[in-house]
């Protein structure tokens, strides 16, 4: 017998050890083939096509609201679409694109976008899908559900059901069934995490602020700032905490002239930044640095991060207007340029590139810009039309202006505008009382509309013009008047500056400039612009042009920039031109002029451009007394040339303005020192 010692195995053991065996048997097959099942599936799901791609445009039908709770018309979609916009792969056709489309439709623009309508435009506009929503109510809870269609196909992309347990819960489930859509239809989890700001977060708590601020985004696409305002007054009234709200509210201020107010509205929009998604607080922030604080360089630093984030968000690319407000115009173009292949229909794209490439004195391409625009039908409005009477300003086409001018004057909307463009070009040929006339209908207009700052704008730059003619008491009463609408506007208030200081009341103009300079430290134009040239002015008034060198300083391409709240005349070159005179620095002052005349395209009608002929005159005029033999005749000849420039261009000016007899006498006395020197 053997024993256990001599290696036996006891028979329960044994059993056991069999039993093991064949477990594993089973068990090893089993995993391996739920391994196989797992892995199979990950990777089927990691490989199968995805329902989009980042270049896939998709449309956002109107929700199907079987409540019975009007709060939930258009407020839902606005919802939607404030949390799709989140994500950087998702493409929304935009609403301006949608308007254009429903109008190819022959459809009314405020069309309910049903499933079949939103099948049909999805179509028309070679958008690959679009998404339906709905909410009922079931009992005290509602049910929402989103479905993403193919609309060539009809197919299924992707769905979702989520249920609110109360009416304030409804934006939260419309939030989480977005974010979740938006993980079917092919976006990445870890930018659906990055980019994903609950609703109530990025937008606000109220279902009633919402409704009101997504009826001003529809009456602004459909009517207008002025129809939009209202509405997103009434909704930062419901909710004192709604970022974008006030961000509409200044843009919509901005637009209207009104850039004291709009500030206002910016500043709190970037305080309360905190309350908005990633896209919006980069939106919030530029505006803030470019239209509050005036930190250029802030601006392009986030406007880029939004280009780079959100490549598609067409607001980004609004980065050209910071580089024309630099004077740097070839990025501007190009920057412009990217927005129109991105939003080939919006017109407002066009319109700045036009006034870049005018800018740039490429009058040409700025004529093929506007037949751009006219082929593609897009809708005419008072800045593409001011791009029409600058072209036909710039060509001494006379019947060209009186044909844009009457397109102003027949748009009730667009009039008081169209009056501020005819006033200046009088002023700019010397017809100043004519000019005062229009003037006045704009200011009275401006008042009229509740736009007081608008109003302050017109007389500030009629403050400048007629300082500049040497109307010194006129100028100082409209600078005063300016002050009085809009005590706080820094438009009106540098332009009153630098008018006083023109009209030697160096009291007023030093008490502003100080104010400026303590109000807007950062501010790139205020510090760079407008308060080199007022200090230039103000010591010009001292006899002391040394001085007024030293403020003005080598010049930059900023000088030639766009200003934001006034007409860019180039003011500081200008004074700088002044300056030189003073100085007895003929040659100098001859380049200064010289550069107003050669970028036409910036300054247009500007009262300096008229006296740029002027100056460019009295500049050759002192070199040639400066200078000997040959170098002095072509001085001379130079001057008698400009002189008989500008002297034919004011040819029917009202004869009683001052710079004009002093221009007469100036000019018969160079014309009799000629004649005595040929002897």
């Amino acid at each position: 017998m053997l024993t256990a010692s001599s290696g036996s195995v006891p028979a329960a053991q044994e059993s056991g050890t069999h039993a093991a065996k064949n477990l594993w048997k089973i068990v090893v097959p089993s995993v391996v083939v739920v391994i196989a099942l797992i892995a199979g599936r990950l990777y089927y799901r990691s490989h199968r096509a995805k329902p989009l791609s980042d270049k896939d445009a998709i449309v956002l039908a109107d929700f199907s609201n079987s409540t019975g709770d009007s709060v939930f018309d258009d407020t839902l979609k606005t919802a939607l679409s404030v949390s799709l916009n989140q994500s950087p792969f998702l493409n929304v056709l935009s609403d301006s694109t949608v308007s254009k489309t429903l109008k190819l439709m022959t459809r009314p623009p405020d069309t309910k976008l049903t499933p079949d309508v939103a099948r049909e435009l999805c179509q028309r506009a070679g958008s690959k899908a679009y998404i339906a929503g709905s909410i009922a109510s079931l009992g005290s809870e509602y049910v929402l559900g989103l479905k993403a269609v193919n609309c060539q196909s009809g197919e299924l992309l992707a769905q979702q059901q989520v249920t609110a347990s109360a009416k304030e819960k409804v934006l939260d489930a419309v939030g989480e069934a977005a974010s979740k859509l938006r993980s079917e239809l092919g976006e990445s989890l870890v930018t659906v995490k990055k980019f994903d700001v609950p609703l109530e977060q990025a937008t606000t708590s109220s279902l009633e602020a919402l409704k009101e601020y997504s009826l001003g985004i529809k009456a602004l696409d459909e009517k207008g700032p002025v129809e939009a305002l209202p509405y997103h007054q009434r909704a930062i009234e419901l909710d004192p905490n709604f970022a974008m709200a006030y961000r509409e509210l200044g843009v919509e201020c901005k637009n209207r002239g009104e850039v004291g107010r709009a500030s206002e509205y910016f500043t709190k929009a970037f305080q309360l930044r905190e309350h908005a998604s990633e896209l919006e607080k980069q939106m919030i922030a530029a505006r803030y640095y470019r239209n509050v604080t005036g930190q250029l360089d802030m601006a392009i630093h986030t406007y880029q991060e939004e280009i780079d984030s959100y490549p598609r968000e067409l607001r980004g690319y609004s980065l050209h207007v910071v580089f024309g407000e630099l004077g740097q115009y070839e990025k501007a173009v190009d920057i412009a340029r990217q927005a129109i292949r991105l939003a080939p229909d919006a017109l407002n794209q066009y319109e700045s590139l036009a006034s870049y490439t005018l800018a740039l004195q490429r009058f040409d391409e700025t004529r093929q810009i506007t037949q751009q625009v006219q082929a593609r039908k897009l809708d005419e409005d008072d800045g593409f039309h001011s791009i029409l009477y600058a072209l036909a300003f710039l060509g001494a086409d006379s019947a060209a202006m009186a044909e844009q001018l009457g397109w102003f004057e027949a748009k009730p909307e667009y009039e008081t505008e169209g009056t501020e463009i005819a006033s200046d070009s009088e002023a700019y040929r010397g017809h100043l009382a004519k000019a005062r006339q229009m003037r006045k209908r704009a200011v009275d207009s401006e008042v009229r509309a509740d736009n007081k700052e608008g109003a302050a704008g017109v007389l500030a730059n009629a403050a400048l013009q007629e300082a500049a003619y040497g109307n010194a008491t006129a100028a100082r009463q409209l600078a005063a008047a300016a002050l009085k609408l809009a005590p706080s506007s820094p438009g009106a208030e540098s332009e009153a500056a630098l008018a006083f200081a023109m009209a030697s009341d160096t009291a007023r103009a030093t008490s502003l400039v100080e104010g400026l300079g303590k109000r807007y430290p950062l501010n790139t134009q205020m510090q760079s612009v407008w308060l080199p040239a007022i200090r230039a002015q103000l010591a010009l008034d001292r006899k002391n042009p040394v001085s007024a060198l030293n403020f003005l300083q080598l010049a930059s391409p900023i000088e030639l920039g766009y200003i934001e709240f006034s007409p860019a005349c180039l003011d500081k070159v200008y004074v700088r031109g002044e300056t030189y005179l003073a100085a007895r620095q003929g040659s100098a002052a001859a380049a200064e002029f010289q550069k107003i005349l050669d970028h036409s395209g910036i300054v247009l009608d500007c009262w300096t451009g008229a006296l740029a002929h002027l100056g460019v005159a009295r500049a050759n005029a002192l070199q040639s007394r400066a200078s000997q033999g040959a170098d002095a005749d072509a001085a001379r000849v130079r001057a008698l040339g400009a002189y008989k420039d500008f002297l034919t261009l004011w040819k029917d000016a009202d004869p009683d303005i001052p710079i004009l007899k002093q221009a007469k006498v100036e000019y018969a006395k160079l014309q009799r020192s000629t004649v005595a020197n040929r002897r």
